[in-house]
């Protein structure tokens, strides 16, 4: 039984240092140099700004000073020179801090684009059982949250946390300096007391909050899948039904987003009421000294403006913390998402796949989805180059597990697939997939135009050449008649075209990347006769000159192949011409005359 994620304060913790770890070379890299450059700049403007920010509250006192005729002003000015030094010290430091971002914006940038472009990648590297066990909805809202908590902890982790406690360590000598330690012990006091609240408190918002962004990412996946599935709920008239799972998993995110804003509430109030006991504090030492003559006003004055000023970072401190934690989760998650092995990759030292002829042959293979269930027992079947074979078979006999072995979706458990002499496994993918074409049972089309999704076939191909391809896929007339040609859109997933249609754009885009391996998996059994025959004719004319298997649902579209299988439970019980097949009277024939029947009954 498996015991759930690790969620302990210790694991945590381990996966805060990770994702930290995983975080710094986009901040550091080896190249380019100027990421450092700009790291560096932003480092001093920062500095430059926080010296300015402690030393403005210097200014502000030596202008009341001047004022009320006490004390000795700084820089031997005048109550109008302090005051005008006073704000161009507040703008210098406002003015510093806009140059630090600008200079690291384009940092956080890069490591945004390239994190982003890492995960993207990485899905599509991950296999396909990985894929059909996960919901797109879900993948998507782990990418988004974790590439923004990478932009929050690059923004200010650097740029906001460590300088905060740099202003707080300053602002806490001058006034040990200047005053005496009893305001020190009191700002020391708030400072810790503040920090403590405030981080366990957070600890638990962050249970809270990771509570949300389950049901957040549940509410998604639901919408998603009912609307991926909008014809399905349609059928069934089951859009009240959508509605209600939909706002089920709504309102169970909205009891979660209330109790965060709840303890949201209580968290700024409790920060409230320190920071105001802490200035309450010092405010009331600095008076008695004003009224004894210990201090003077403007003394008062700046140890108000201190107090304020430390207010700031200090509530400050609290959201950044709070968000830094919510970051490391988000960020932890799409961590897990690359860390997440790709089940069927490049061995190493990998070679390109030659295709000579394109003979491809099973031996002994064996496979299962779960290993205590196997699906293929011992498959040897060879396809000469150049020739048809087809793959026949009840449901679930393994006739499409085949096409996914050869296409390497999986890999096999035992035995071997080899491509003109060459172990699939030895070779690597990119080349592996370019050498197959397959055409599925359920064209799925990209949500833009006709012409965009056959040129899908093969990057960089002419106008001329897609529309060849929809030539021999005879598709093109039907394309030319529409108002927009080859730029009609095409709706989510082809929706705005029929079944018939949608097979020959899958066509054309097979017969435009030109593969010298074929894989017809059930292309045409989803299609009415007439559609079917042609479509069939359209894949004869895809099949020419090259190595094709075809899967096979319907026996009336394979009678012309070069051999045929008939599988059962894993396992060849047949082969032979379609002529042959049938005066053996086995299998084959039994399962013709019986499509046969069925079909002079319709």
């Amino acid at each position: 039984m498996n015991p759930g994620p690790d969620i302990s304060p210790g694991s945590e913790r381990r996966s805060a240092w990770r994702t930290i770890r995983k975080v710094a070379p986009y901040l550091w890299p080896k190249e380019p140099r100027w990421v450092k450059v700009r790291v560096i700049l932003a480092l001093v403007l920062l500095l430059l700004s926080k010296a300015v920010a402690v030393y403005t509250p210097v200014l502000y006192k030596g202008a009341v000073d001047a004022l009320a005729a006490e004390g000795v002003p700084p820089l031997a000015l005048g109550a109008i020179g302090l005051t005008v030094a006073y704000g161009v010290a507040r703008l210098m430091t406002v003015g510093f801090q806009q140059l630090r971002d600008a200079a690291f914006a384009p940092v956080t940038q890069r490591a945004l684009r390239r994190l982003a472009l890492e995960t993207f990648e990485h899905i599509h590297r991950l296999s396909m059982r990985y894929h059909i066990t996960r919901k797109t909805g879900g993948l998507s809202r782990i990418i988004e949250r974790g590439v923004k908590g990478v932009e929050f902890l690059l923004r200010f982790l650097l740029l906001s946390f460590g300088p905060l406690i740099l202003e707080l360590v300053l602002v806490a000598i001058i006034l040990t300096l200047m005053f005496d330690a009893r305001y020190l012990l009191i700002v020391g006091v708030t400072i810790g007391l503040y920090v403590w609240f405030t981080f366990r408190v957070t600890e638990w918002r962050v249970k809270l909050r990771r509570e949300m962004n389950d049901q957040d990412t549940d509410a998604n996946q639901k919408a998603i899948d009912s609307l991926l599935n909008y014809e399905t709920v349609k059928y069934f008239g089951a859009e009240e039904r959508e509605a209600r799972r939909y706002d089920g998993a709504m309102r169970r995110y909205a009891e979660a987003a209330l109790k965060t804003a709840y303890s949201l509430a209580f968290l700024n109030f409790g920060q409230s009421f320190l920071i105001t006991c802490g200035l309450i504090g010092v405010m009331v030492l600095a008076a008695l000294g004003v009224q004894d003559g210990s201090l003077t006003v403007g003394d008062f004055v700046m140890v108000n403006a201190y107090m304020v000023q430390i207010t700031v970072p200090l509530n400050f401190l609290g959201t950044v913390y709070r968000e830094i934690r919510q970051s490391l989760v988000d960020m932890g998650e799409m961590f897990d998402l690359l860390e997440q092995p790709a089940e069927v990759a490049d061995r190493p030292g990998a070679r390109d796949l030659k295709v000579s002829g394109g003979q491809v042959e099973f031996d002994d293979v064996h496979f299962g989805y779960d290993p205590e269930r196997e699906i293929l027992k011992g498959i040897s079947l060879t396809v000469p180059a150049g020739r048809s074979v087809a793959i026949v078979g009840a449901t679930g006999s393994g006739k499409s597990t085949i096409g996914r072995l050869l296409f390497r979706f999986y890999d096999v458990t035992g035995g071997a697939i080899r491509i003109d002499g060459q172990d699939i496994r030895d070779v690597t993918l990119k080349s592996l997939h370019a050498a197959i074409g397959v055409v599925p049972q359920d064209t799925v089309l990209f949500n833009d135009t006709i012409g965009y999704n056959i040129a899908y076939g093969r990057e960089g191909a002419t106008q001329e050449e897609i529309e060849q391809a929809a030539r021999d896929a005879q598709i093109h007339d039907f394309i030319v008649s529409l108002p927009d040609g080859y730029d009609t859109r095409v709706g989510e997933r082809g929706l705005k075209l029929s079944g018939g249609e949608k097979q020959r754009v899958g066509i054309a885009r097979t017969l435009l990347k030109n593969p010298p391996i074929l894989i017809l998996d059930e292309a045409t059994s989803a299609l009415d006769t007439r559609t079917e025959q042609e479509i069939k004719d359209a894949l004869a004319r895809a099949a020419q000159g090259r190595t094709v298997i075809t899967i096979a649902h319907r026996l009336s579209t394979i009678s012309e192949a070069d051999q045929i299988v008939v599988l059962e439970a894993g396992e060849i019980v047949e082969r032979g011409t379609h002529d042959e097949l049938l005066a053996r009277g086995g299998r084959y024939a039994e399962l013709w005359n019986m499509q046969q029947s069925e079909s002079e009954a319709a």
